[in-house]
């Protein structure tokens, strides 16, 4: 694919699967680098900081794939697609909720890894229409704002940056294009996944849950990022 110079790290034990996908997304354009551990991948980024994407497979030597995105989400917001044998729901959750973005299940077609790598580019680089405020406020109460800088990919609580993943800032900014309208979870897997996820608007949930514990004053009682039983979710400007 011309123009593409992203770095994408692959975290995964089989030497076949590694290579396989090395081979395939090199031919995309993509500079690739390659970690057969979790360990490895960690130290990787501790020396020469977060590629543009990840992918990390779940059952890895050691330390797990769960444990390997915990640990890069204490210090990036790297796009991570996981790519895993194991297809119960649970275990697809728990990667979300560990702060994956997507998840794939093995055995994969190439095409499907290069698409979901596709899909989180274009949300990373989609431009914003020419009406989109510099800044919006969401949340106005108790002494420090939270502010909505959509143009410049940052919120902000007060003096503080808080740190989104790329999904999450995603949905933060749908919600708030439509503020005061519910936005039912397959319209917003539309929107933020491009074309859904395994038809499970549960993903939906998972990164509505991760965002609040990052937005809201009180994540258990949520004021901005509300649930409208039924029907879907709906961003209040206070």
């Amino acid at each position: 694919m011309a123009g593409v110079s992203l770095s994408v790290l692959i975290v995964e034990d089989d030497d076949r699967v590694r290579q396989s996908l090395r081979l395939a997304l090199e031919d995309e354009g993509y500079r690739v680098a390659e970690a057969p551990s979790a360990e490895d991948a960690l130290d990787s980024l501790s020396r020469s900081g977060a590629p543009d994407m990840m992918i990390v497979d779940l059952m890895l030597g050691g330390m797990d794939g769960f444990s390997c995105i915990r640990g890069v989400r204490q210090h990036s917001d790297v796009p991570i697609v996981v790519v895993s044998a194991r297809v119960d729901t649970h275990d697809v959750v728990a990667a979300l909720e560990a702060g994956a973005d997507d998840y794939v299940t093995k055995p994969f077609q190439i095409k499907e890894i290069t698409a979901r790598l596709r899909a989180l580019r274009r949300r990373a680089t989609a431009g914003q229409p020419a009406d989109v405020p510099a800044e919006v406020v969401l949340d106005s109460e108790l002494g420090e704002p939270l502010v909505l800088a959509e143009a410049a990919g940052q919120v902000r609580r007060g003096e503080r940056v808080v740190h989104l993943t790329l999904t999450e800032f995603r949905l933060l900014c749908e919600l708030a294009s439509v503020p005061g309208r519910v936005l039912s979870r397959q319209a917003l897997l539309e929107r933020v996944w491009d074309r859904g996820f395994f038809g499970d608007e549960r993903i939906v949930d998972v990164h509505v849950r991760r965002l609040r514990t990052k937005v809201e004053q009180d994540a258990s009682n949520p004021r901005t990022v509300v649930t409208v039983r039924g029907l879907g979710y709906r961003l209040d400007v206070r």
